[in-house]
């Protein structure tokens, strides 16, 4: 063994990784199946990516690689027994191409995280069946791309640590660790040299004692938290139907550095395949182990619309194309109830870019593919959704203005998100570059051309530590037109000239989003607005005293406290017998 190979060993050795999931609860013609409820894994429906093949239906993964990182499931007296892969041999996988990479001396071994993971990825099934669900055709979000799965250490000792250049489009990685070290810095060195875009989960929430791990807690990785199933009884209920991220389930930032995760959320209570019965199926329960490769599977389908024209071929260069697709991913996704940037508090946050458990919102995959195809805009006057992949210089483009109109006033809202990567060195340990970084600033401007005394600044996003900005506002109902203003932070300016910093923008401006939506007040998501949500509450609003980060569910009028205002809407819904769709067809069915 090498001295360097030595040290690496150590880290490994002294590292504490941990599975982003527990074990998976088992729930209870073919062409026809691929439309409504028939269709698995709902989760992905729920996302969006259904809506997106619909959309663009020869969008299936192909031309698109995978790198998916995959954890030993078992250790016998602290010895890794090589069981990583899929289950292979279950019938989603028949037409699967995978290779698979370790260096382990013991023969290769399944494991039932790696074999749901790769259904949700991979799998297609046309005569799918569960006893619960009855037959169901099994569709994965990219069944047609190919997929070489790594053992987590041969990644970092072979690939990561010698810097080699991904031959995967998009790495997936459903595991995590509550330090940086030499390997999540040496991954998001990765993305930052190479372009390739990192997914990784950020860990399951105060129930699992997980704070958000690395490497999706990594500026230049996409972090991903989960959104869980609602509260029924019903196994194919608990599948279709999603209420929001929670603190219990789901890790929330900030991190230990003050960064705003996660970046995104999405549905992680996916039918996945099971390991030991190769027509089985079993849901995954809400872990966001899972809903990484719901995201994963989003990015590839984008990756192969770019990939497909040449005029959107920026979106996946090598020079920034990660960043592309998080500020394509942010701007697309959509605000569930509660969100808001930084805690929840009164006031929104300039300074935090996204909300602590939410991240920009929930994934989706069909806005995402709108955003992309809206096509690639360079500064000056731009349609109303778009995206850039540019480059400040202090010295010559210290700034940048995106003009839009609007074809009347409107009461929508107008959102930008800018992402851009940190800088690492190439070589091991991959120390930060904190001197060739820059930190942006993004601005959104009212415009009267008539009079530009009525110009003013209608939001603003200038983290001090994210390499991430976001706003997302509503349009001013007197203004048809509107600059955004993307330049360098003003925060802690530097003496010396800033160096040259590539940065990806995304817009859009879209109808304001449902505000009665019934998981305001559905605080425990069983269906149904009663005294065990105003329990729920007080709940809240108690521990809103012992933990000085608690997020207030319960703050139906955002104002930073739970009070008799927001229980009083709550008593209001709870006297108007206020329940969910999902839950009244449960009643007519078992009625």
């Amino acid at each position: 063994m090498t001295e360097r190979a030595g040290k690496i060993r150590l880290s490994r050795l002294t590292s504490c990784i941990v599975l982003l999931f527990c074990a998976a609860g088992v729930v209870a013609g073919t062409e026809d199946l691929r439309t409504g409820d028939s269709l698995q894994p709902q989760g992905l429906k729920h996302a969006g990516i259904y809506d997106l093949k619909e959309l663009d239906p020869t969008l299936d993964g192909t031309g698109v690689k995978f790198g998916v990182i995959c954890r030993v499931f078992t250790y016998l007296a602290d010895e890794p027994q090589n069981d990583y892969r899929p289950a292979i041999e279950h019938s989603c996988f028949t037409n699967a191409p995978f290779t698979f990479y370790d260096s382990a001396e013991l023969p290769p071994g399944a494991s039932p995280h790696s074999t749901a993971i790769c259904s949700i990825l991979f799998g297609e099934d046309p005569t799918a069946f569960h006893p619960k669900l009855g037959q169901f055709y099994y569709e994965g979000a990219v069944p047609k791309a190919t997929a070489n799965i790594y053992e987590f250490e041969h990644f970092l000792f072979n690939n990561v640590s010698r810097h080699l250049r991904p031959d995967e489009d998009i790495i997936a990685a459903s595991i995590g660790s509550p330090f940086e070290d030499w390997g999540t810095r040496g991954i998001e060195a990765l993305a930052e040299h190479y372009g390739t875009i990192v997914v990784a989960g950020i860990g399951n929430g105060d129930d699992a004692s997980h704070p958000v791990l690395y490497p999706g807690a990594g500026g230049n990785v996409i972090g991903v938290g989960v959104v869980d199933s609602v509260n029924s009884d019903d196994p194919a209920t608990n599948l279709a139907h999603f209420a929001l991220a929670y603190p219990e389930h789901s890790s929330f930032g900030p991190t230990a550095n003050g960064r705003s995760k996660p970046d995104i959320v999405a549905p992680g209570n996916c039918l996945a395949a099971g390991l030991n019965d190769p027509d089985g199926y079993e849901a995954t329960g809400d872990w966001s182990s899972f809903s990484t490769p719901v995201v994963a599977g989003a990015v590839g389908l984008l990756v192969q619309k770019a990939k497909q024209d040449p005029a959107l071929g920026s979106a996946v260069s090598a020079e920034g194309g990660n960043c592309v697709i998080k500020a394509i991913l942010l701007n697309s996704a959509t605000k569930l109830p509660y969100w808001h940037k930084g805690r929840l508090q009164s006031d929104d946050d300039h300074i935090a870019p996204l909300d602590h458990i939410q991240g920009a919102g929930m994934l989706n995959a069909a806005g995402a593919y709108e955003h992309l195809v809206a096509g690639h805009m360079k500064p000056g006057d731009v349609l109303t959704t778009g995206w850039d992949l540019n480059v400040l210089t202090e010295s010559e483009n210290p700034g940048y203005i995106y003009r839009i109109t609007l074809a009347e006033p409107t009461d929508g809202f107008v959102t930008a998100t800018i992402a851009w990567n940190r800088h690492f060195e190439r070589d091991f340990p991959f120390e930060p570059l904190p001197e060739k970084d820059g930190n942006l600033r993004i601005e959104l401007w009212a415009v009267d051309p008539a009079d530009h005394d009525n110009d003013y600044l209608l939001d603003y996003s200038d983290s001090p530590v994210d390499n991430v900005e976001h706003i997302h506002v509503a349009a001013d109902p007197n203004y048809t037109d509107y600059e955004i203003f993307v330049s360098f932070s003003s925060i802690d300016q530097q003496q010396e000239p800033k160096a040259n910093q590539l940065y990806a923008l995304a817009w859009t401006v879209s109808e304001k989003q449902e505000t009665d939506n019934i998981l305001w007040y559905d605080l425990n998501a069983d269906g149904i607005v009663n005294d065990l949500d105003i329990i729920e509450a007080l709940n809240n609003l108690s521990n809103s005293d012992k933990l000085p980060n608690s997020y207030l569910l319960g703050d139906i009028n955002p104002d930073g406290a739970i009070d008799a205002k927001d229980l009083g809407e709550l008593l209001n819904q709870t006297k108007n017998n206020r329940r969910a769709d999902w839950h009244v067809q449960q009643e007519n069915k078992s009625g």
